[in-house]
């Protein structure tokens, strides 16, 4: 047995008793920490079992090649072989990819915010897009979300759409999203059957937990109330439920109108502005404590063009790691493990780099 995954199914085995000690149960915290952890090893565990059952599969349908002779029974064979030559490539995947150390932050929740860029009307619909597609990948996964804000476009889709996705592994496999997303495609308005490019740009934001929690003086905010609008800017309800909040030493602004009580829309509009005021110190935080290049890798710039969606040739690009798949219909469909993951692996190994080859 390969000893890194022998080390990990002994952690296992140890982390099972933990959860059982009454002084474990009695914590809450390190309760979570440790049931987080074994889920992780769990899945090392499963997908480890399921690779070593096809390699051993592979290995006994290659002997019974050796002396088989009727026709039929060969074709079947190879047939056999070739499917689990496939299924032992995306095991290894799979697996290498759970080999990554988990960070602490993996689990986080997450608030996403995409915005429609150049190409307006269509930039807008193409948020919509997106939108759809992050939903379909977060209900594979299992993943809850929950809308915080959106204004609505003439023509369809969002100008700007902002949502908060909660489960495991969310900030894992979401926080190299972040960025600029170009689309290259034929818009619904397009007569002459031109091809047009916009873009969107999407940022990733962490919700701060109890330990990180920013404290906001009342003093220092201002809130503005008014009515709730759609597209078109009609006014969809008779109450001036809608909240605008601005933080003054900051200037960040946040708003909130998709709820009918007017503290609700506040609720949601101070777990945006504190998410984003916690990303500005962490990020201010950061450039102090590293260099330029470093806080670089991985961190999502925003006026970074990460990612080309070209429908007309059923392309997507992402442009960080040159990875290119012919099934961009697949990919809008919420089928985005072949690239969030491909992107974990790349950035851990960037990161490795930077450190001398030393697990971080």
């Amino acid at each position: 047995m390969n000893e890194q995954i022998r080390r990990l199914l002994e952690r296992m085995e140890k982390v099972e008793a933990l959860l059982s000690a009454p002084e474990v149960m009695g914590d809450q915290k390190r309760f979570r920490d440790l049931a987080q952890e074994h889920a992780h090893l769990a899945q090392i565990k499963e997908t480890w079992n399921l690779l070593f059952q096809s390699e051993k599969q592979f290995d006994e349908n290659r002997q019974l090649l050796e002396n088989e002779r009727d026709p039929a029974f060969i074709e079947f064979i190879r047939d056999e072989n070739a499917r689990l030559e496939q299924e032992k490539t995306y095991l290894s995947g799979k697996l290498e990819n759970l080999l990554i150390p988990p960070d602490p932050r993996d689990n986080r929740n997450i608030i996403l915010e995409l915005r429609a860029g150049t190409g307006g009307d269509e930039a807008a619909i193409f948020v919509g897009d997106c939108v759809r597609m992050y939903k379909a990948y977060a209900d594979q996964k299992g993943w809850s979300y929950e809308l915080l804000s959106c204004t609505p476009s003439e023509l369809g889709g969002f100008r700007e759409y902002v949502m908060g996705v909660s489960g495991p592994n969310v900030y894992r496999l979401m926080q190299y999203e972040a960025g600029t997303h170009r689309v290259q495609r034929v818009p619904k308005t397009e007569a002459q059957g031109r091809v047009h490019t916009s873009a969107v740009t999407i940022a990733v934001l962490i919700e701060p937990d109890e330990q990180e929690r920013v404290v906001i003086d009342e003093k220092e905010l201002r809130i503005d109330t008014y009515r709730s609008s759609g597209a078109g800017g009609q006014h969809v309800n008779v109450t001036d439920s809608a909240v605008r909040i601005t933080h003054l030493p900051t200037g960040t602004v946040v708003a909130c109108q998709e709820e009918r009580s007017q503290h609700k829309n506040k609720d949601k509009a101070m777990r945006l502005l504190i998410a984003k005021i916690a990303e500005e110190k962490a990020r201010k935080a950061a450039q102090e404590m590293a260099s330029v290049r470093s806080t670089q890798v991985g961190s999502g710039d925003r006026s970074e063009r990460i990612r080309t969606y070209n429908f007309p040739q059923n392309r997507v690009t992402d442009h960080r790691i040159d990875l290119t798949l012919y099934k961009l219909d697949h990919v809008m469909q919420g089928k985005l493990d072949e690239i969030t993951e491909a992107l974990v692996k790349y950035f851990h190994q960037e990161k490795l780099a930077q450190v001398g080859g030393q697990v971080i």
